[in-house]
C-alpha cells in the first residue's frame, strides 16, 4: 500500500506556526485556512501530516508545554534564588501588559478557560500543563525554603499550585487590559504571602 508522497515542508516549523495562531486566535476562532496560510501547506499536506486540526491542537498545546517548562526550567537555573525566579515570572505578567502587543496569555491556561473541561483530552493535557507548570515552582519554592526565603513548614507542592494560579490570573487581567503597575502590585502581594 502506497503510503503518499513524501512532506515538501518541515513539519516542525508548521507545527510553531500552527502554535502561534491558536494562541493568539483560540481553536474555535482558527479556521483551517488560517492554519494553512500561517503553515503554508495545502490542505492534503495538512491532514496527511497532522490528521486533523484537533489532533493539530493538541500537538501544540504539548508542544507549548514542553517549551514553557523548558524555559522555565532553565530560567530557575540561571536565577540567584527561588523567590527571584518566582518573583520574576510573577511580573511577566506586568511586562507582558506594557510591551505593546496584546496579551496573549498562557495558551494552556486560554485553553482551559475556552474548552471549560468538555473535552476529556484537552483537559488531560491542560491539567499536564499546569501540574508541570506548579512543579517547576515547587521545586523554586523548595530551593527558597532551603535558603531561608519561604518558612520550612509550608507545603512547597500546595505553593507551587498557588502560584500558578496567581499567574493564570495575572495574565488573565493583563489580557483584560490591567494596567502593568496594578499587576505588578498584585504580583508583590502575592510573592509576599509566600513569606
Amino acid at each position: 500500500m502506497s503510503q503518499g508522497r513524501p512532506l515538501e515542508f518541515d513539519p516542525q516549523l508548521a507545527l510553531y506556526k500552527a502554535m502561534e495562531v491558536f494562541w493568539c486566535r483560540g481553536y474555535e476562532a482558527t479556521s483551517l485556512q488560517d492554519l494553512l496560510t500561517a503553515m503554508a501547506i495545502s490542505k492534503s499536506s495538512f491532514y496527511q501530516a497532522f490528521g486533523s486540526k484537533h489532533a493539530l491542537f493538541e500537538r501544540c498545546l504539548t508542544l507549548f508545554r514542553e517549551r514553557q517548562v523548558g524555559a522555565m526550567r532553565a530560567a530557575l537555573e540561571r536565577s540567584p534564588s527561588g523567590k527571584a525566579f518566582i518573583r520574576q515570572m510573577l511580573q511577566s505578567a506586568a511586562k507582558e501588559a506594557c510591551s505593546g502587543a496584546p496579551p496573549r496569555g498562557c495558551l494552556i491556561m486560554n485553553t482551559a478557560t475556552e474548552f471549560s473541561g468538555r473535552d476529556a483530552i484537552i483537559a488531560d493535557l491542560v491539567g499536564q500543563g499546569a501540574e508541570q507548570f506548579a512543579g517547576v515552582f515547587r521545586t523554586a519554592i523548595e530551593r527558597a525554603q532551603a535558603a531561608g526565603e519561604i518558612a520550612q513548614d509550608k507545603d512547597a507542592e500546595l505553593l507551587g499550585r498557588y502560584v500558578v494560579t496567581t499567574m493564570s490570573g495575572l495574565k488573565t487581567m493583563a489580557k483584560a487590559g490591567m494596567p502593568a503597575p496594578a499587576i505588578d502590585q498584585v504580583a508583590e502581594l502575592a510573592l509576599a504571602a509566600l513569606a
